[in-house]
């Protein structure tokens, strides 16, 4: 008994270290993480698996009747004068039919902003074998928003000079929205060991070729890359953040969609489970996608039908994903993009464990 006491005494003293930490993560979810990165990351997928493998929808049955209500209100009719006509997001064209009323249309987050609103919604349904199952996309023009990064209390594991963990009181005048990131850095790099960040215009951990990349430059712009930059970001980058491969490139799904282990360190890409990702479309715009019961490819074949030329998978599981507009001046009135979206929409109002982006309307 001594002897056992004696082993089990540091894995103890890790266990309580970690739960009594300053943190906004259920016990629960934390514990299991702790399991993860503690030798039980294959226990873990297990039980994972087993659990969504239970849970997922039936195939098949009746459709929906009606696509969940997103957004405040349609857009005007007629071409904005702020947006070239060619730029516009068109209504996403339905992925089975009959299209329900409503379906792929772009809806705006909030009134006040203009006939070309600077961010939209809508709702998908993307998985034909599963007719009731939708997901939520959002349209961001960046050339009127600033997308900011910001590092939460526990991810990234690196060292930083600070960390805002919540959006900042200072900038809640502009805010437009706040969503996900990534997978924790231990697990975004796949088979390539910890994925790349960078933040404050400085490389906290060295960046992977071949990996997809957010990345956001001193001028304001963004992109997502295959990065081919080499372990440092150039000087021209405000922060990097990888996840995984490309999951589109060229608009197309990437021919290792097949693969489930490069798309979730626990979970592979057949598995229904709750994912999100974003992307960015021809006119350099960005496309963020998210939904319950989908598989890596079906969330890359929504992102290509809602325009996404290149596109990545950011994190997955309910606990993790948020996608929240703000309504009303001042971050007021959030609202998750989708009612099933299992985090409050004030989430990012305070301090969060995980690294997240803000979406800011550009003055």
């Amino acid at each position: 008994m001594v002897a056992a006491l004696v082993v089990l005494m540091p894995a103890a003293v890790s266990y309580l270290s970690a739960m009594s930490g300053p943190s906004n993560t259920a016990l629960g979810v934390r514990s299991v993480e702790w399991l993860r990165d503690h030798g039980a990351a294959g226990i873990v997928a297990q039980i994972e698996d087993w659990y969504y493998t239970l849970t997922a929808p039936s195939k098949g049955g009746a459709a929906a009747k009606a696509v969940p209500k997103v957004g405040v209100a349609d857009l005007p009719a007629g071409a904005p004068r702020q947006v070239p006509v060619a730029e516009r997001p068109q209504t996403v064209r339905a992925m089975m039919g009959p299209a329900l009323a409503g379906e792929g249309v772009w809806r705006a987050t909030r009134s006040g902003l203009g006939s070309a609103p600077p961010l939209l919604v809508t709702t998908l349904r993307d998985e034909p074998s599963y007719p009731r199952v939708f997901v939520g996309l959002a349209w961001i023009d960046a050339s009127r928003t600033r997308i900011s990064l910001y590092a939460g209390n526990l991810e990234p594991t690196v060292s930083l000079p600070s960390r805002a963990t919540e959006v900042p009181l200072s900038t809640r005048g502009s805010l437009l929205a706040t969503f996900n990131s990534g997978f924790k850095l231990i697990d975004a790099g796949g088979s390539r060991g910890d994925g790349g960040y960078a933040i404050y215009a400085h490389t906290y951990s060295p960046l992977k070729s071949g990996l997809a990349t957010f990345v956001g430059y001193k001028n304001g712009t963004v992109n997502i890359v295959g990065w081919m930059h080499g372990a440092t970001a150039p000087a021209d980058v405000s922060y990097a953040r990888q996840n995984l491969p490309l999951l589109v490139d060229h608009g197309r799904v990437n021919p290792a969609i097949g693969n489930g282990a490069l798309w979730g360190a626990t979970i592979g890409n057949a598995i229904l489970v709750w994912r999100s990702g974003i992307g960015i479309d021809r006119h350099g715009n960005l496309i963020y996608a998210a939904g319950d019961d989908q598989t890596a490819a079906s969330l890359a074949g929504a992102l290509i039908r809602a325009g996404a030329v290149r596109a990545m998978e950011l994190d997955i599981n309910p606990y993790w994903v948020s996608f929240i507009t703000y309504g009303a001046f001042g971050a007021l009135d959030p609202t998750n993009l989708l009612a099933s979206m299992q985090r409050p929409a004030t989430r990012y109002l305070t301090p969060d464990d995980r690294d997240f982006f803000a979406v800011y309307l550009r003055k």
